[in-house]
């Protein structure tokens, strides 16, 4: 796993390639003090070709820095052609998603495929 965190933040973005997926974990605090580390997360994630599942199930809190993150991700991802979906078993960034009129910007994993690459 690629880690890109400050031991300092509250919050990480991790990726790690695995398999045929590429995984991006939401880790903590999603805000504008990740910022760097969204944009490294991005590139990484896009280096990978393969499918990208968003996994915000160690999320705690997405602000408005989290959601844009999220919307650049999917764009750079529908350019690319890479299909990117999102394991979010607590909801909590669907549920800011959905706050922001977004909730159908990225396809909901089910449940045991997004787990199974865990």
């Amino acid at each position: 796993m690629t880690e890109l965190k400050d031991r300092t933040m509250s919050g990480a973005i991790l990726v790690s390639h695995r398999h045929a997926e590429t995984r991006v974990c939401l880790v903590g605090a999603i805000d504008s003090a990740l910022r760097q580390q969204a944009s490294d997360s991005m590139g990484l994630a896009l280096m990978g070709g393969t499918p990208v599942v968003l996994d915000a199930s160690g999320a705690t809190f997405v602000d408005s820095s989290g959601v844009a993150f999220v919307i650049q991700l999917a764009r750079a991802m529908q350019e690319a052609g890479v299909d990117l979906s999102l394991y979010d078993p607590e909801r909590v960034l669907l549920s800011t998603l959905a706050l922001v009129g977004l909730a159908g910007l990225v396809k909901v994993a089910p449940p045991d495929t997004a787990a199974a690459g865990a």
